[in-house]
């Protein structure tokens, strides 16, 4: 799994959104959409889930490519 081609597939998913609008409906922090995007952190299972679901994607289309 590459983090940083991660992150800039949620960045583009996220699109005109702000990161605080993102972490509010997945119910993590700013910060921690903030890290995910700039390849710094990789969220845990469960919050793949949750990204991918938010995002009507597969978590191996955001994560695992």
């Amino acid at each position: 799994m590459n983090s940083k081609k991660s992150g800039k597939i949620i960045a583009k998913l996220r699109g005109k959104r702000t990161q605080k609008e993102i972490a509010k409906a997945l119910k993590i922090s700013p910060s921690a959409i903030q890290m995910y995007e700039a390849g710094n952190r990789v969220p845990r299972d469960e919050i793949k889930l949750k990204i991918a679901k938010y995002f009507h994607k597969k978590v191996t289309d955001i994560f695992y490519v």
